[in-house]
């Protein structure tokens, strides 16, 4: 039977954070724009990212949260042609398997849904500010976020959505029954495994994945862009973040 997570009353929702009003308010989005180009044009030339983002965000004086937001959006143009050799459209789907990157999925909609930042990568996919890092908590938007997936996924004709969620972070193997009882009570196909490294298993498989971690869409052999069109069909109310400059 499914426990409830014990959840501080001030995150109920995965939405902005105090300072994102301020930090991608609209008079922000020329120096964030810039900064995006910027690291963009270092990843083409073949920049490590983690010493890119650093001179960028100091030449542009970001934020920590802003050179998240940058960081999210940026890769080299060579990235994006791999990845979309790589990308499939949803009638492929019809009846195979899909495996989803659990937590990816779930907080980039989670954040769509409460209208926390999201940002349109240079890649097309679709990534929130935030993420999470050891500590998974249910919000009030995680089982509509579950239905949108279930609901998208049976109109795709996918035999099984397969979640595949890190075991270390907490909290993993509660989100794993609420799942399961997710799906149970609307008679779909779904399974979820906990794993120390669902990138490894993600990046390995010859089954379609779900994710917008950059690393894992490099090396998968096929993937659909679940988050970004669920987000563009059903969420018309997420605030999406497009950085995307002229030539970019």
């Amino acid at each position: 039977m499914w426990q409830p997570f014990r959840v501080a009353r001030q995150q109920k929702h995965r939405g902005p954070a105090s300072k994102d009003e301020r930090l991608f308010a609209d008079r922000q989005l020329p120096a964030l724009c810039a900064a995006a180009g910027d690291l963009s044009w270092l990843l083409d030339r073949g920049y490590a990212a983690r010493s890119a983002l650093e001179l960028v965000g100091n030449r542009h004086n970001l934020t920590s949260r802003q050179r998240n937001g940058v960081a999210r959006y940026a890769c080299s143009q060579a990235d994006v042609q791999h990845r979309q050799q790589r990308r499939i459209e949803p009638a492929q789907l019809q009846g195979q398997e899909l495996w989803l990157d659990g937590f990816n999925v779930l907080t980039v909609l989670e954040s769509a849904l409460a209208g926390g930042i999201v940002v349109l990568g240079r890649d097309g996919c679709c990534r929130d500010v935030a993420g999470i890092h050891r500590r998974y908590r249910k919000m009030n938007e995680t089982v509509l976020a579950l239905r949108m997936v279930g609901e998208t996924a049976t109109a795709w004709g996918v035999t099984c959505c397969r979640w595949w969620l890190d075991k270390p972070v907490s909290n993993s193997g509660r989100l794993r029954t609420l799942i399961l009882e997710t799906a149970a009570s609307a008679d779909w196909k779904m399974e979820a495994e906990l794993t120390f490294s669902p990138d490894h298993v993600l990046s390995h498989t010859d089954q379609v994945i779900a994710t917008s971690d950059g690393i894992v869409l490099d090396h998968c052999q096929r993937w659909v862009n679940l988050a970004r069109l669920i987000i563009a069909d059903r969420i018309p109310q997420a605030r999406v973040l497009d950085l995307s400059v002229s030539g970019g």
